[in-house]
């Protein structure tokens, strides 16, 4: 979805959504289509500017924004303090003198840029992550930088001679991608995917395929020359300017929202013009100076997919796994599973980003006992995700909770009960407190962190590729946007407590740290999930859904592997009998603790909030 604070547009294209699906297919009896890595994945997604500041001296600048929303330019302006407290209006922005917040937020730059990510690959590696989702790097004003200027360069400010880059981009045609320029933020980027690949970590790039902004090549020369220009059908014009007939310049935005210009499709998806550009710049990023596929990107999240015909995600696809047959893509879509199905027949995507499952976790973990379902229903929500998909599929979706279209995993326990997550158009009113002024933002307490907890216990061990929106493994908390883009905490950075709400009242003081005992149970969990590969790549089966109790238990197995999870979402602790078949023991991944058998059953002992793992075994 598009990242700028848009209540209004953000409720018209979830109400539009339905409409552009068509063709409801069943699913395929076929060998499976998905590459075989991308179900050992554990995702981390990274939003660029606010992961870490690597390289001070590349620092947005006041012009380097011009063009981004908001349209007004901002009468004074610097980079953002990275550990300044989140809702407080410094004193730069006060002099701006506006009201609304969302304006000072969408203004805010932190200085995060690809040295930053290179520079904390080390702690992705010992955090246990193998798979990185970027949000958009593209040449951008905006600090979300779904409004392109290019697709063919990496943003300059994210590289280290941002002048220079403009320099060479300046004198460049883009309609000849066999001249297209190596900038060095470009030159950054590969440096990326090669020390990310040196470490196992591969990498998928965010493709923002139906608009780009307005400050890109094409509509700025468009917008100049009008049909005079060669860009002239790249977009979805309503009027050029016209003295005699009366007209001026206007054209479609992305659901009316003038900062996104759309691309021009027709009934096979984009026109030509703009479909050859991105075919080249997929293949600029997928073989980088032709040196082939190891050097470039691993495949793509692409973004708004229902906004473009199915015919051209086919044609890209082929295109895609020519280059590289293993790539992985996947789609935001957001939609009901039958409305998904379509584009996960294997000629299109291989998975997408998996609301579904996050929506029937909240209901079953996080929903108040009035919006909740009970255990039963969540099995049978969780047997139909895993069913209706083509073979493979289940196991490389992206199973997620939070994202830059979120609000935090942290934050939505914080105030569960206060909107159903499914319903996707009121979540997103209610969880932006531009929106809800009840919506709290306060840090969670230690009952809140272990459902967390809980969750990711869940996630790691579930079938689905997990995937942790950076900073949830460190305790950010937030609402939705802008609250869910904070700066990530490191350790060595100082931060400001929160003490501020959104309308700048004061609250009740909020420490910002690293939470180190949070850090360390997202590190355990990962290491179950890799060390065990019935996690991973094994069969599922539930074992207990009891409405009564509220525990829900299930086996995991592969091979020689046999790993049972239990959930306890309850305020007591839970004794938990379960039939023992032909293993005699069992030990806690969690604990190393033993259990036995006796009379032919384990009984297991599990703390409330909590959950457990046990790996089986038929020894003494």
């Amino acid at each position: 979805m598009k990242k700028g604070i848009y209540p209004l547009f953000i409720v018209v294209v979830l109400m539009s959504l339905s409409k552009a699906m068509a063709n409801i297919a069943e699913p395929k009896e076929s060998a499976e289509f998905v590459p075989e890595w991308a179900k050992n994945a554990i995702w981390y997604q990274i939003f660029p500017e606010r992961f870490r500041n690597g390289d001070p001296s590349n620092d947005p600048t006041m012009a380097s924004i011009a063009g981004a929303d908001p349209a007004e330019p901002a009468k004074s302006w610097r980079v953002h303090p990275w550990g300044s407290d989140w809702y407080e209006r410094l004193d730069y922005e006060q002099q701006n003198g506006e009201p609304e917040l969302w304006k000072h937020m969408l203004r805010r730059r932190y200085g995060g840029d690809l040295q930053g990510i290179i520079d904390k690959l080390d702690y992705l590696q010992q955090l246990g992550i193998n798979a990185i989702y970027l949000n958009p790097v593209f040449q951008s004003p905006s600090l979300h930088k779904y409004d392109s200027s290019s697709l063919h360069h990496i943003d300059p400010y994210f590289g280290p001679d941002p002048q220079g880059d403009l320099a060479l981009i300046a004198n460049e045609n883009p309609l000849q991608p066999e001249a297209w320029v190596w900038t060095a933020a470009d030159k950054l980027a590969l440096k990326l995917i090669s020390e990310a690949h040196a470490k196992g970590i591969r990498i998928i790039f965010d493709g923002v395929f139906n608009h780009m902004g307005i400050t890109n090549f094409a509509f700025v020369d468009l917008k100049k020359n009008q049909q005079a220009s060669p860009f002239k059908d790249w977009f979805d014009i309503v009027s050029f300017d016209d003295a005699k007939a009366g007209t001026t310049f206007d054209y479609q935005g992305w659901f009316g929202v003038k900062s996104l210009p759309e691309f021009k499709e027709d009934e096979f998806g984009l026109v030509s013009g703009p479909r050859n550009y991105v075919f080249a710049a997929t293949q600029r990023w997928m073989n980088p100076m032709g040196k082939g596929k190891e050097f470039g990107i691993d495949g793509w999240r692409l973004d708004v997919a229902f906004c473009i015909a199915h015919p051209f995600w086919k044609d890209w696809r082929k295109l895609v796994k020519s280059l590289n047959p293993q790539a992985y893509l996947t789609a935001e879509i957001v939609e009901t599973p039958e409305n998904v199905l379509p584009y996960l027949q294997g000629d299109e995507f291989d998975g997408e980003m998996n609301y579904n499952f996050a929506f029937a976790v909240a209901e079953f973990l996080f929903n108040q006992p009035d919006n909740a379902i009970t255990a039963t229903e969540f099995d049978k929500k969780l047997a139909y995700l895993r069913n209706i998909y083509p073979k493979g599929v289940p196991y490389v979706v992206q199973n997620l909770f939070d994202s830059h279209d979120s609000n935090r995993l942290a934050s939505h326990i914080v105030n569960q009960g206060k909107t159903n997550f499914r319903d996707w158009t009121n979540y997103h009113l209610q969880s932006q407190v531009s929106q809800n002024p009840n919506y709290l933002v306060r840090k969670p307490n230690a009952q809140e962190r272990q459902l967390q907890q809980l969750f990711v216990l869940l996630q790691m061990t579930y079938v689905g590729a997990p995937m942790i929106y950076y900073g949830d493994e460190v305790g950010i908390w937030g609402a939705n946007d802008p609250g869910n883009r904070k700066p990530m905490l490191w350790s060595d950075i100082k931060y400001q407590d929160e003490q501020r709400n959104p309308d700048g009242s004061t609250r009740p003081t909020d420490k910002v740290e690293v939470d180190n005992d949070l850090l360390a149970y997202y590190q355990q969990l990962i290491a179950i999930r890799n060390t065990n590969s019935a996690l991973r790549i094994g069969t599922y089966q539930t074992m207990l859904a009891d409405n009564d109790s509220e525990i829900f238990a299930f086996a995991r197995q592969h091979n020689d592997e046999t790993v049972w999870v239990i959930l306890n979402k309850t305020k007591q602790d839970k004794t938990v009998t379960l039939p023992a078949g032909a293993w005699r023991q069992a030990q806690s991944l969690l604990t190393k603790s033993l259990s036995k058998t006796h009379e032919g059953k384990f009984s297991i002992e599990v703390k409330a909030g909590s959950g457990e793992i046990l790996s089986l075994s038929a020894g003494q």
